[in-house]
């Protein structure tokens, strides 16, 4: 897990922050313009109150400088199944979904180019997934993290790549990967139009921030028969403190615009692509010990998944006001 290497923002240290702003303030940003302490404390606050223990993680994460990014070295997980009909591959940084339909497979991104071979394989073949069987490999954002091992799927089991049409520019423009080069381009999908695969909705919704054209993926899961409603946000900034307003203000944007979304759709289910600030490896655990009858450790509840959705966006605020910019009051 990946650990909060400064503590000056927790517990007290927020406190000392508010008290000595004015007087000599540390500068995790020396290089970011003026800062306003009052405006960041305030988002800050308000973030970990949103938070709450569940959300803390997340909070810790976001409202934190200096946390790690997902790396290719990056331990691997147990591969699992999380759902009736969902399954989660991939390491510590960076996850593969795996939904089975009635007559095929679904993947949610598809890992580095390199962990192909020895991370996605090898897991699918653990979990007792054919890759023959993937019809459809949906990707968030055109980064080679997430479309990687998407072009064997494709060239090999005719399995159809599905992305935005400004990220399939954004894939037209990398740099193969030795032996596993990026997807051809395939299916483009609109912003709020669902793609129905073997009777099963997926719906995109436009995230633009990381990328020009990332997406969100919100889709029904089964849990003990029961249909629950999962939410993907696939335009995560893992490293805000880095980042210009110009990129600041549109992924502030779309994260609002997917928790409302969200909250109309009722997503009761919180999944990552970057499973490091939402205390995934403590769900998978739970999973595995997890008896008949007992919760799904996914299953976060419509209130509690737009907690989520709230604390990112306070902390994403709180960036921006240390920047010295201002965002509009909620």
């Amino acid at each position: 897990m990946t650990k909060t290497p400064m503590a000056w923002l927790a517990g007290a240290a927020v406190l000392a922050l508010a008290g000595a702003a004015q007087a000599q303030a540390p500068q995790p940003y020396p290089s970011f313009g003026p800062a306003d302490w009052s405006a960041f404390k305030s988002h800050v606050d308000k973030a970990y109150a949103t938070a709450g223990q569940t959300w803390k993680p997340t909070a810790d994460y976001f409202c934190t400088p200096g946390q790690a990014a997902n790396k290719v070295t990056d331990p691997t997980i147990q591969p699992a199944k999380i759902f009736d009909n969902v399954y989660v591959m991939g390491d510590l940084g960076t996850v593969v979904y795996a939904i089975t339909t009635p007559n095929g497979i679904v993947l949610i991104d598809a890992l580095y180019p390199v962990k192909l071979d020895t991370v996605l394989l090898p897991q699918m073949k653990a979990l007792g997934l054919d890759p023959a069987k993937v019809t459809h490999v949906l990707i968030t954002h055109g980064h080679s993290d997430h479309y990687g091992g998407s072009s064997y799927f494709q060239s090999k089991y005719g399995a159809k790549v599905v992305l935005s049409p400004k990220d399939w520019d954004l894939v037209a423009t990398a740099k193969p990967a030795p032996g596993n080069p990026p997807p051809k381009r395939d299916v483009e999908v609109q912003d709020g139009k669902p793609i129905t695969i073997d009777g099963v909705a997926f719906t995109p919704i436009y995230v633009p921030g990381h990328t020009p054209g990332s997406l969100g993926w919100i889709f029904p899961v089964k849990d003990d028969g029961k249909t629950h409603m999962a939410a993907m946000f696939g335009s995560t900034i893992l490293t805000t403190e880095r980042l210009t307003m110009d990129t600041l203000t549109p992924e502030l944007a779309s994260w609002e615009k997917f928790a409302a979304i969200a909250r109309k759709m009722k997503v009761d289910v919180e999944l990552q692509n970057h499973p490091l600030f939402d205390n995934m490896p403590a769900k998978l655990m739970a999973t595995s010990t997890r008896q008949p009858g007992q919760p799904n450790p996914f299953v976060v509840g419509a209130a509690s998944y737009n907690r989520f959705t709230g604390t990112v966006v306070e902390c994403i605020k709180a960036v921006i006001a240390r920047k010295g910019g201002s965002v509009k009051p909620t």
